[in-house]
């Protein structure tokens, strides 16, 4: 049985298209009462980009804090907000939700688009295709690039457990507004630990077992597109990026990301570290596994000036090794993909234990 992908609906790309992000709204909103949810990374409050939004008098804006990885918990609060907010409304849901920021923004508003429309909390959706009704609409304007958030479908959260996606094809956004202007004042380090997701998607995808053409055509220019932007430097970097995070994003639709994701997952579940740090961070170890991925990534690291942080596992008990080891191995794709039908025989878990050693 072949995988019938869902993509995002509808596309917008170029510099300055944030602009239109109004009257692609307008298009779904069901009257002038009509309510959208905003989601916007709390970086921005003291910016300008309120001003830019195109909100109406019943719109509702809320600044999400992003300093933690998106917990359930978080989700569930959100989404208890936003229904607050639409009692008394002539809508029982919003027409929308829109998540403007980086992949942890993104992946809140798919969260709570989805929280809106299917009962309990978000932790019990954990897993593949546990979601039975569709979300409301839901867009993304990222202003960051790198995660392929705004094209997956999965939002990634942290559980009381696990650290793990909602994977849905209701997950997926509606509609997405890249726009190019939006990710040019991205600091550094940030800006690199993003953009290195992407660079290890592909890496992952494109030494996994699940790969085909599709997935290959689209690792192929997302990685091609990675080495311009951190080993060249060229001018229109940001459309590069942007167009990267979008083509890695859809290189692992049909496909999979491999040892690197499962092992961060672990790591940041326990640590508390954020995830493209934490790519970084476990990529930096795998060299037995992905040699010239490696390599290369070490060659960004150098001409970008990062210092990846170290030593970090030095401290952890054996109950937190014990639980990094329980939560990397609850991704079984991610194992299948890199190693095989057979690796569980070959990833031992006395074997993960020594590579998280080495972190």
């Amino acid at each position: 049985m072949f995988r019938n992908f869902k993509m995002v609906s509808k596309v917008v790309f170029g510099r300055g298209c944030t602009s239109q992000l109004g009257d692609i709204l307008n298009d779904q909103r069901r009257s002038s009462k009509s309510v959208m949810i905003f989601l916007v990374d709390d970086v921005f409050k003291t910016g300008t980009i309120e001003n830019r939004l195109p909100v109406n008098t019943d719109d509702l804006i809320i600044w999400v804090n992003v300093d933690d990885e998106p917990k359930t918990s978080y989700v569930d609060q959100l989404t208890t907000q936003v229904k607050k907010h639409m009692v008394g409304k002539p809508d029982h849901h919003p027409s929308g939700v829109i998540g403007i920021g980086g992949g942890s923004a993104m992946d809140l508003a798919k969260a709570v688009s989805l929280m809106l429309t299917n009962a309990g909390s978000s932790a019990d959706y954990q897993g593949w295709d546990l979601i039975k009704t569709p979300a409301v609409y839901h867009a993304a304007v990222p202003t960051l690039s790198g995660t392929g958030a705004e094209v997956s479908r999965t939002t990634v959260l942290t559980g009381p457990q696990k650290k793990l996606g909602i994977n849905s094809d209701h997950t997926v956004f509606d509609q997405i507004v890249l726009d190019p202007g939006m990710i040019a004042d991205a600091p550094n380090p940030q800006r690199f630990y993003t953009g290195m997701d992407c660079y290890i998607h592909c890496v992952e995808s494109l030494a996994g077992t699940y790969l085909n053409s599709f997935s290959q055509a689209y690792g192929e220019k997302a990685m091609d597109l990675c080495r311009d932007v951190f080993l060249s430097g060229p001018e229109d970097a940001d459309d590069r990026l942007m167009m990267a995070s979008y083509c890695g994003g859809m290189s692992i639709a049909y496909s999979q990301v491999g040892i690197c994701h499962a092992l961060s997952y672990g790591l940041s579940f326990v640590l508390g570290l954020h995830h493209g740090i934490g790519n970084c961070v476990v990529f930096d170890t795998l060299e037995d596994y992905y040699p010239e991925g490696v390599r290369e990534f070490r060659k960004m690291m150098a001409r970008i000036g990062i210092d990846l942080p170290r030593n970090l596992t030095a401290g952890v008990t054996d109950a937190q090794m014990e639980k990094m080891v329980d939560v990397s191995l609850v991704l079984e794709p991610l194992w299948e993909n890199a190693l095989g039908k057979d690796w569980k025989a070959i990833m031992t878990r006395e074997k993960i234990q020594q590579l998280y050693l080495k972190m």
